[in-house]
């Protein structure tokens, strides 16, 4: 077994806990990361991409819609490396109730978000796809974010502040004495080595696990509401601002440009499992024919993926326990101290990305206040390093990345990797998937869907003797197996086409099926 120390232990590896372990390390405090997976591989990586100026709660959640409009412009700062700044419309379409929007200009003006109200004229001028029968148009400060530039951006900033970050490492105990917390026991699921971590305070952001979480310590009852929500990418950018429909939060009333695809979402259903999330495809209609309203046309462009994440709701006891859409969204930290009289535990749920700083930020306040530290923060003052000295992101900015390096070999031509960046990331993280390696550099997430680049990506991993011929075919399958998922849903049209082509290849030329492979438990996406 193996033994380490720290004076604080964060589980969880999506945005709120990489936020914690960033700010704890900044306080001074040693501390290491324990997540069951990969970084951003839960919450983080399955949402829509939105950093919220505020706008979508101004008169649902006026207080999330006040942290969010503080938030939004500090992200922008310190993730300008993940943040790109494409501006937001709220739009009255023509079967949206028109007295919402003199509605959402008052709720926006007291809540502090800035709303300026634009002519039609100038709206479509500015998004030409929008549906022309628009009443009223909004402009608002909402921005496209990648959660996972985000947490691995703050990852490395904790880690520049001597934090650790364990990856892979499934909690299967947090060890008390009495009334403390003296440490956490866990297995690195990549070896089965078992890991004892002493300390004397954890800080559970285990979003929609938490409540699991949380009962390790013998602390149960934590009702954390798993909100079940799907979204599709679309090949195109078909808007080049976050576009919602000016109503009351609903199913499939945003797109959000992403890179150079369009995300539309979301729908809003408890889930009993966040391990085990549906993709409906009553749903997946819904989601198409909501993108019809804003953008007609939108069912003829080409579907890319689909993919359904678990928001982490706190139970509301004022509505039905099935109606996560009106669950409120905002932040919620428990303090087992004086909930369960064990010291050395919070557990932070509730809030969006948007706030993932914040959230942190009140949670590393309150523990400072137990141990009877006085620590200021700083997260909202230091850029990441990823972020330092760099502009907002850009969708031309792989084009120019690529113009820099022309002479590297694509293995990837829909999101430009290179057969050397993909080697020295895979070099710099042996024990990798190739899903982990995804949500680094983006592979097999263009209209293949990794159907020729995680071939390529395979050999490179043999070449480059990071794995023996049977490792790397079972990482290809595993990819392939993962990226699926996303895929059944969303077969018609020219996805349909690319998925029978990669069937061709892959079952058909290579024999996949039969290929010699590793034995092992595959590793599955949450989901």
């Amino acid at each position: 077994m193996r033994e380490l120390q720290a004076q604080v232990v964060v589980i969880g590896g999506g945005a709120t806990g990489v936020g914690v372990l960033r700010d704890v390390a900044m306080r001074g405090f040693s501390a290491i990361l324990l997540e069951r997976a990969d970084l951003g591989q839960g919450t983080t990586s399955r949402f829509h991409g939105l950093l919220h100026s505020g706008a979508r709660y101004v008169v649902a959640d006026p207080e999330s819609a006040r942290e969010c409009a503080v938030e939004n412009a500090i992200v922008r700062r310190i993730h300008a490396n993940a943040v790109e700044r494409t501006g937001g419309l709220f739009v009255s379409t023509p079967v949206d109730d028109p007295g919402y929007v003199d509605q959402f200009l008052a709720g926006a003006k007291a809540s502090g978000v800035r709303a300026e109200e634009i002519s039609v004229g100038e709206c479509l001028r500015r998004e030409p796809r929008l549906n022309p029968g628009i009443t009223r148009a909004i402009e608002v400060d909402d921005a496209a974010v990648d959660g996972w530039a985000l947490v691995w951006g703050a990852a490395r900033s904790a880690q520049e502040y001597g934090a650790q970050v364990l990856t892979h490492h499934r909690v299967v105990s947090i060890e008390r004495d009495g009334g403390q917390v003296m440490g956490v026991r866990c297995v690195d699921d990549k070896t089965g080595e078992e890991v004892s971590i002493e300390c004397s305070f954890v800080l559970n952001a285990a979003g929609p696990w938490a409540g699991k979480v949380a009962a390790l310590a013998g602390c149960h009852d934590v009702e954390v509401v798993p909100g079940r929500g799907i979204m599709i990418a679309m090949a195109h950018r078909l808007v080049n601002r976050a576009v919602n429909r000016c109503n009351y939060p609903g199913d499939g009333d945003l797109i959000v440009p992403a890179h150079t695809v369009c995300i539309v979402g979301t729908t809003d259903v408890a889930a009993a499992d966040p391990d085990h999330l549906e993709i409906p495809g009553d749903e997946v209609q819904q989601m198409l024919d909501a993108g019809e309203v804003l953008v007609p046309g939108f069912r003829s462009s080409r579907a890319l993926h689909a993919w359904a994440g678990a928001r982490p709701l706190v139970k509301d006891n004022r509505v039905s326990a099935s109606d996560t859409r009106h669950m409120s969204r905002g932040m919620s930290i428990i303090d087992h101290q004086s909930r369960d009289g064990l010291g050395g535990l919070l557990t932070i749920v509730g809030g969006k990305l948007t706030t993932y700083r914040l959230m942190a930020e009140h949670a590393v306040d309150l523990m400072c206040a137990q141990l009877g530290e006085q620590c200021a923060c700083r997260t909202d003052q230091e850029p990441v390093p990823d972020a330092r000295g760099k502009p907002n992101h850009q969708v031309s900015d792989r084009f120019a990345e690529r113009e820099a390096h022309r002479d590297g070999q694509l293995i990837c031509e829909c999101e430009f990797v290179t057969k050397d960046l993909f080697a020295a990331t895979l070099a710099a993280n042996p024990r990798a998937s190739f899903d982990d390696l995804r949500r680094q550099l983006r592979l097999g997430m263009g209209p293949c869907q990794g159907g020729f680049c995680a071939l390529r990506a395979t050999g490179i991993a043999v070449e480059t003797q990071q794995r023996s011929v049977a490792e790397a075919n079972q990482a290809l399958r595993e990819f392939l197996m993962n990226r699926w998922i996303g895929l059944w849903p969303i077969l018609y049209g020219d996805q349909l086409r690319q998925a029978v082509l990669d069937a061709w290849i892959q079952l058909g030329t290579l024999d996949l099926a039969h290929l010699p492979e590793a034995a092992r438990t595959p590793e599955v996406a949450n989901g």
